[in-house]
């Protein structure tokens, strides 16, 4: 440095300021590019992260739903629908439907199973309850439905007689027509369990509503 000349000198000091320069407005731009490239991810990625916390405060919730309504099955709800919202998902009701003891304004929640009742059905189904205490199905309306179904003779009823019962499908109310042409009249009502497929629990089910 001591043998250079001043104007030398100066062009160093010049070339150095430069350089210098140069490094500093290449990091400040790195540095943008950087910071451009994180806000970039960020827009992309929120809408999703927005969805989801969306999906997840709204919940879903499911479902089963059957008896007088046009489609059983599964249906999937948001949280805080209610038995209404259901039978409309499942296509609304049957003509035969029974909402006498139904509370329609009852708020599901996820995994229960729903039954709307038919004018004369007694069957005997889990259902949910309603926090006034009437249900979609109690004991007491179960009672109700029981007294109002008909009678049925089993040494005489059709086949489509015999599927009214709670619980006998065709092929079992076949098998009673031809356990009775096989052994001949039912001596009591009790003998009906000598067909195959009725076992006890049924019998319970059938019995008030069975004569001979």
């Amino acid at each position: 440095m001591e043998n250079l000349t001043s104007k030398q000198k100066v062009i160093l000091i010049i070339v150095g300021i430069i350089v210098l320069s140069m490094f500093i407005l290449y990091i400040r731009t790195q540095s943008r590019w950087l910071y451009t490239e994180s806000s970039m991810e960020e827009e992309i990625e929120n809408p999703i992260d927005k969805k989801i916390e969306t999906d997840t405060q709204i919940g879903k919730i499911k479902v089963h739903i059957t008896g007088a309504i046009k489609e059983e099955g599964v249906v999937e709800l948001e949280e805080g629908d209610r038995i209404q919202d259901a039978i409309e998902k499942a296509g609304g009701l049957t003509d035969d439907a029974n909402l006498l003891d139904v509370n329609l304004a009852y708020q599901l929640k996820d995994g229960q199973k729903i039954y709307i009742p038919r004018i004369l059905d007694a069957e005997n189904i889990e259902t949910v309850e309603t926090t006034n205490g009437e249900g979609i199905i109690i004991e007491e309306v179960k009672e109700v439905y029981e007294s109002n179904k008909e009678i049925i003779n089993i040494n005489t009823a059709t086949k489509s007689d015999l599927e009214k019962l709670s619980g006998i499908g065709t092929e079992t109310a076949q098998k009673i027509i031809e356990y009775r042409q096989n052994n001949g009249e039912f001596k009591k009502i009790e003998d009906i369990k000598n067909v195959s497929g009725i076992g006890e629990a049924k019998f319970e089910n059938i019995k008030n509503n069975i004569t001979v």
